[in-house]
């Protein structure tokens, strides 16, 4: 792993093991896509990677990946690949050559990015004809009355607890232009199939819970657990749990 590292906020690195662990992955049919509308299928970025899920999912289309995070702590608890080069460095300021790549993704951490000089590095790595693309996921969804417990847990519970930053996830990333003509996309959603402890442990990753416990030595999801255990069901029961995607994708000029 290379090291090319730049101040950044890093909300996750504190528990990246629970971040690998619980989170969900994103839908084939997604990086099917994307390596459809790619020029070629030579080389993907995937910046903030993270633990490696989006990177994982691109080199089974690509002949090669590199996958760059700010975070050493995220990046040891990715899965090797002998064609996934990991680099520890900031996504405005990567080791990658000139117009050498097909595809640059982002996967739910645009909003952390400083744009002017994002777009300004993937317009220099980017071959002709390239995509950047980048999405988030809305909140999970289940049934109504699981629904309003959660939010109640995000919003009323944990809102001033969020980093500003999660007020363009909530705004579907409207806020943000891209750097060129964006492409007409599909809709699509992770899911998964979960018992409540799954879910319990998803929530538990929520940065905002994290400093929610920091500031108050309480932890909300103690309280959690009893209201979704009163709608839940039998605990050993799994539901599905679905995300919502919001995707956007643009094609540099050739």
């Amino acid at each position: 792993m290379s090291n090319n590292q730049t101040p950044f906020k890093d909300h996750f690195s504190g528990h990246a093991e629970e971040y690998a662990s619980f989170r969900p992955t994103y839908p084939t049919a997604l990086f099917q896509w994307l390596a459809e509308h790619s020029p070629q299928n030579r080389l993907a970025w995937d910046c903030a990677s993270g633990n490696g899920q989006a990177a994982q999912a691109l080199v089974e289309y690509f002949d090669a990946v590199v996958a760059s995070d700010a975070s050493s702590q995220q990046l040891q608890h990715a899965s090797e690949h002998p064609r996934i080069d990991y680099r520890v460095e900031a996504a405005e300021n990567s080791s990658l050559a000139g117009q050498s790549v097909d595809l640059v993704t982002v996967a739910q951490a645009y909003h952390w990015f400083d744009h002017d000089r994002f777009h300004r590095e993937v317009e220099r790595v980017l071959k002709p004809g390239g995509l950047l693309a980048v999405w988030t996921y809305k909140l999970a969804m289940i049934n109504a009355g699981i629904d309003a417990l959660v939010y109640d847990l995000y919003e009323n519970v944990l809102g001033q607890y969020w980093p500003e930053e999660r007020t363009f996830i909530e705004r579907d990333y409207a806020d943000f232009s891209l750097p060129w003509q964006e492409l007409s996309v599909q809709g699509f959603s992770m899911t998964v199939e979960w018992r409540l402890d799954q879910l319990l442990g998803y929530l538990g990753t929520w940065s905002a819970l994290k400093r929610y416990r920091k500031v108050n030595n309480d932890n909300p999801l103690e309280n959690a657990r009893r209201t979704l255990s009163e709608v839940w069901g039998k605990p050993e029961e799994s539901k599905t749990v679905e995300w919502p995607l919001v995707l956007r994708v643009c094609r540099k000029p050739d």
